[in-house]
């Protein structure tokens, strides 16, 4: 069900032609400070929150730190890593930060090798046409796409070590009145949904410790969460069943996708601009520097990301803005439900984010 945009929230270019910071995002990272700035200046004006692996050496999170604009914030450190249940509190936390800090309309979810394929003014009027909804890309269990269905992962105890898994083989019991669910930890959430995230983990401990000890809790603790209705009652009325994000998997099986080299410009760009997508997707993985800088240059020029492409979007949306006659609410993509094998490893049993 799609919400009117509330007048306060209306999508108005700012004097500089920017958009409304309808977006916060919230970014795990762990390497990479070159990217994470360029990532960081491409997702201008929207506020940002990193997350940066307390086992990163200091250096690398001072280079990180330092530099940063106004809008951007780095978050307390806590041990994250593949497959670690940390990566679920740092995602909750990013999303307590910009909920008691900015009155944004939507939070998402990104890695640190993430970078947007759409600039911030296509991204907000994808929001402004989707206020009130989320975008994920979830299956309640069994999950098609996982060995047995996915129950393994809560069953039984697990723990990370060097990007293996080490499995308990004694079953437990699943805890009751819980929807159990799993998909993609990159999503876009809509302000409510994110608060019921955080209310829930808050609330309660006990499904907090039992996800503990599951298998990659990233890619069901949250998941279920959302689509428990007894913690978020109308998510499936006010969910868009897609994923924002293009993922090179090559079919391959991996434990993290690859990096997007010139190779894959070209399926890139066509998800991106293809019309028979009903969404596009607005960000993409993975990147780094040194790598991918010519697949980031060609986006940055593409769509109008950084540098003169962007000032001079901007500058015509500003000499636009005197034209509009009140709040308007741009025209954008719709959203449905679609497949995205892009979004989805091969691999039954690994994390299909692959947020390392």
């Amino acid at each position: 069900m799609r919400s009117a945009l509330p007048e306060n929230q209306a999508l108005l270019p700012s004097d500089d032609g920017a958009p409304d910071a309808t977006l916060a995002c919230v970014v795990l990272a762990h390497a990479d400070p070159t990217h994470l700035h360029r990532l960081v200046d491409a997702l201008d004006p929207f506020p940002v929150f990193v997350h940066c692996d307390a086992r990163t050496p200091d250096e690398v999170y001072d280079a990180m730190a330092d530099g940063l604009p106004a809008r951007a914030r780095m978050m307390s450190r806590l041990r994250t890593g593949w497959a670690r249940f940390e990566n679920v509190e740092a995602e909750i936390e990013g999303y307590r930060l910009a909920l008691e800090t900015t009155d944004v309309t939507h939070v998402a979810l990104l890695t640190g090798s993430d970078y947007p394929i759409a600039s911030s003014v296509e991204i907000a009027e994808l929001l402004a046409e989707h206020v009130g909804e989320s975008f994920a890309y979830l299956h309640a269990l069994p999950h098609p796409e996982w060995r047995a269905g996915g129950y393994g992962r809560l069953r039984y105890r697990h723990w990370a070590w060097n990007k293996r898994m080490l499995r308990l083989p004694v079953p437990r019991r699943l805890p009751t009145g819980v929807v159990f669910a799993g998909g993609s930890q990159l999503k876009v959430l809509a302000r409510h949904h994110a608060q019921a995230v955080v209310d829930a983990y808050d609330q309660n401990p006990d499904l907090v410790a039992f996800w503990r000890r599951s298998w990659v809790a990233d890619e069901t603790f949250v998941a279920s969460i959302l689509k428990t209705p007894r913690f978020v009652p109308h998510w499936e009325d006010e969910l868009v069943t897609t994923s924002l994000w293009f993922i090179g998997w090559d079919g391959r099986r991996r434990k993290s996708p690859p990096w997007l080299t010139t190779e894959a410009v070209p399926a890139l760009l066509t998800r991106r601009t293809d019309p028979r997508i009903p969404t596009d997707h607005v960000f993409a993985r993975k990147f780094t520097t040194g790598t991918t800088d010519d697949v980031l240059d060609v986006l940055d020029d593409r769509f109008a990301l950084r540098g003169p492409a962007r000032d001079e979007l901007r500058r015509r949306m500003s000499a636009a803005a005197p034209a509009m006659s009140g709040p308007q609410v741009p025209s954008g993509p719709q959203g449905s439900s679609v497949p995205q094998d892009e979004s989805v490893a091969p691999s039954v049993d690994l994390p299909t984010t692959g947020v390392r």
